[in-house]
């Protein structure tokens, strides 16, 4: 493997309390604004600055197929991955709404789909393979072709304008993806990370479940991340795991939305831990392992709604919220500015 480019510590001191200060300093009592200062100050600490400002934000919607998913681990067959790219591409979809909604870019790329997309604005063809193999036979990917992804990721990445970047994916198959990855790389049992996907009753996710520790039993020791990632699977999570390393050596602000998504910086993070200091994460969705993969990565995510649909829905959905915080950081009026009396400077009235 060749040797990746370090993924530097950003945190700076002194720009902590010089952010503190200005969020402490705005007309509003100390702290008011919660969790939104907090967001606001890890914008300006990304971008080095005290006047954060989120430019031409880019969604990346990455899709691949999974051997794995001919062993009915989701409720849906493998022909519904590229009849959903399809959908993204004509606009129709949740996040093709959504990102149309807040002005964003929408790339969808083809990392390993198996079927032949006529091309077309929007679309990337970055195919490694028509889908991984069956990770209970052998490794999904081997490492050449999970280099190859991450490899994709990076250039895709590049190519991007703008300074955020939000990630999606789709993918029959990827909870199961996701939930080995959780798995292997936090030490969890995999019942517990192991949920419904997209729908199964009770008696079918016991069924994933016992493929799924089939599959960790057959790989045992593939403990390493990017050996997991490899033997693990999913060319659309490893193409994410390239498009998140990169954006972290840019200092690009990284929306990370629910479970797979997520999984893809759980690869990186456990790859160059400083790749966290970058990323915001949007929700927590309703599959049951993404609760504790946030656990395991110490993420306070911004929204709770129950989302459990991927793509990158939940990353748009709270998009405006970090509008919101930079603006508050750069346009808000400060006591001195305004002419408003703080607390601490009112004198009390004598009766």
């Amino acid at each position: 493997m060749t040797t990746m480019p370090p993924v530097h510590d950003i945190h700076q001191p002194e720009l902590v309390l010089a952010l503190q200060h200005a969020l402490d300093n705005k007309t509003k009592p100390i702290g008011s604004l919660g969790r939104l200062e907090a967001l606001a100050q890890r914008i300006g600490l990304i971008q080095g600055t005290l006047r954060p400002e989120l430019r031409e934000p880019q969604m990346l919607v990455c899709a691949a197929d999974h051997g794995l998913a001919a062993r009915g681990v989701s409720a849906f067959p493998s022909d519904v991955t590229w009849q959903m790219v399809e959908n993204f591409l004509a606009g129709g979809a949740a996040v093709s709404v959504l990102a149309r909604q807040h002005g964003m870019g929408l790339t969808v790329v083809d990392c390993g789909v198996r079927h032949e997309f006529a091309p077309r604005a929007g679309l990337l063809v970055r195919k490694v393979a028509p889908g991984t193999a069956d990770a209970l036979e052998g490794p999904a990917m081997s490492a050449a072709q999970c280099a190859q992804a991450l490899a994709n990721g990076r250039e895709v990445l590049r190519s991007l304008p703008g300074n955020a970047l939000l990630l999606g994916e789709m993918g029959i198959g990827n909870t199961s993806a996701a939930s080995l990855l959780l798995a292997r790389l936090a030490g969890l049992d995999v019942a517990d990370v192991t949920g419904a996907g997209t729908g199964l009753d009770a008696e079918a996710v016991q069924r994933k479940i016992g493929i799924l520790r089939d599959v960790l039993a057959r790989h045992a020791q593939a403990t390493a991340p990017l050996d997991a990632l490899a033997a693990l699977g999913g060319f659309e999570i490893a193409t994410l795991v390239g498009a998140v390393l990169q954006a972290a050596e840019e200092r690009r602000v990284i929306v990370v939305d629910g479970f797979i998504a997520t999984a893809a910086v759980l690869v990186a993070v456990h790859l160059q831990p400083h790749v966290l200091q970058r990323c915001v994460f949007a929700h927590r969705s309703g599959e049951r392992g993404h609760a504790l993969m946030l656990a395991h990565l110490k993420a306070e995510p911004l929204l709770d709604l129950g989302l459990r649909l991927g793509e990158g829905s939940g990353a748009a959905l709270a998009w405006p919220l970090l509008v919101s915080a930079c603006a508050v950081l750069r346009d808000m009026a400060s006591f001195e500015s305004a002419g408003v009396s703080r607390s601490d400077e009112v004198t009390p009235a004598h009766h």
